[in-house]
């Protein structure tokens, strides 16, 4: 309680706060950490206004909807980076980057966790597919590099994070269940070896089959553990995951869907019956206000330009406010 009321009074600019605050979440016992997919900065702001604990800039949902890019290893690292930084400067909770195949060997690997402290970003997450061709997750033609390569990479985004602030999360996603050639025994191989000899600070199931496979995971692999929906036919409720002995519930996904279809609704509208359309979506939300996702008067938005203009600005030249 001490810690968390301690990370309450911290400016909400402060990175280390937010890695600090990661390493907290991800090893909180009894509660379930639920990460989303904020699909832009605005939407990241009203997701914290509505009780988020962290997010997840993830390269096909986020760094996609910004760039139109497919996940097949297009996107560059200084995009990810740019769009997660600003992601994570728009917020006060931790938000953890899609590192990919971390964009190059070890040494590349090492500049991508720099690059995510530099920026605010309390986190990331890198997979075990070769970089000549990474695929969006549950699409046909995965592979996996050895998992010699896999444990290399892992470990020099440990090192360099220690060497850093090792508050900072490093999270290895094993995309082995269906991979060419492996298989769930494998997959449960490489998820034990990346948290005990590589060191992350947790490891995600990228794709089980059945709960039972998700059970045989998590009683093998030590330590922080996730798993994504896969082959499962539907998220399991935060409740399924405490009985599985699961404390993070992976759902970044879901918030694509639940923004795509209002606005599609909404232009099928627009398009029949032009601005009424909107006269009648105003209507409908008179006793159900939304949040505006507004740069508030902590951040660097009109209220801090107007204290600033106050301070560098004569007073002829203030009038504009008075008037």
């Amino acid at each position: 309680m001490v810690r968390r009321e301690r990370y309450r009074k911290m400016s909400t600019n402060d990175p280390q706060s937010r890695r600090e605050r990661l390493q907290e979440l991800i090893h909180r016992q009894g509660k379930v950490l639920a990460v989303m997919h904020p699909p832009s900065a605005q939407h990241a702001r009203i997701m914290e206004k509505a009780g988020c604990e962290t997010l997840f800039t993830g390269t096909s949902g986020v760094v996609g909807a910004y760039t139109g890019l497919s996940d097949v290893g297009t996107a560059t690292l200084t995009e990810c980076v740019t769009i997660a930084g600003w992601i994570a400067q728009s917020v006060s909770i931790p938000v953890i980057m899609d590192g990919d195949t971390g964009h190059g060997g070890i040494m590349a690997v090492r500049r991508m966790v720099r690059e995510c402290i530099r920026a605010g970003i309390a986190g990331v997450r890198i997979d075990d597919q070769p970089i000549e061709g990474k695929r969006k997750t549950d699409t046909a033609g995965i592979e996996v590099v050895p998992i010699e390569h896999a444990i290399a990479r892992y470990r020099a985004a440990v090192d360099m994070k220690n060497e850093i602030d090792p508050n900072f999360v490093v999270m290895a996603q094993c995309y082995a269940r269906d991979a060419v050639g492996s298989g769930l025994e494998d997959c449960i191989a490489r998820l034990k070896a990346y948290k005990t000899e590589a060191g992350v600070d947790w490891v995600q199931f990228t794709s089980p089959h059945s709960i039972d496979e998700i059970k045989l995971a998590r009683a093998a692999v030590p330590g922080t553990f996730s798993f994504g929906k896969g082959k499962i036919p539907r998220y399991l409720t935060l409740e399924e995951h405490l009985a599985l002995g699961v404390n993070i519930a992976w759902y970044s996904r879901i918030t694509h869907h639940v923004t795509w279809a209002p606005l599609w609704d909404f232009m099928q509208a627009f398009q029949q019956r032009g601005i009424a359309a909107w006269e009648d979506f105003q209507a409908s939300r008179k006793d159900r206000p939304y949040p505006h996702p507004v740069v508030g008067p902590e951040g660097e938005g009109a209220d801090k330009q107007r204290e600033l203009e106050e301070r560098y600005f004569p007073s002829e030249l203030l009038k504009k406010y008075r008037d």
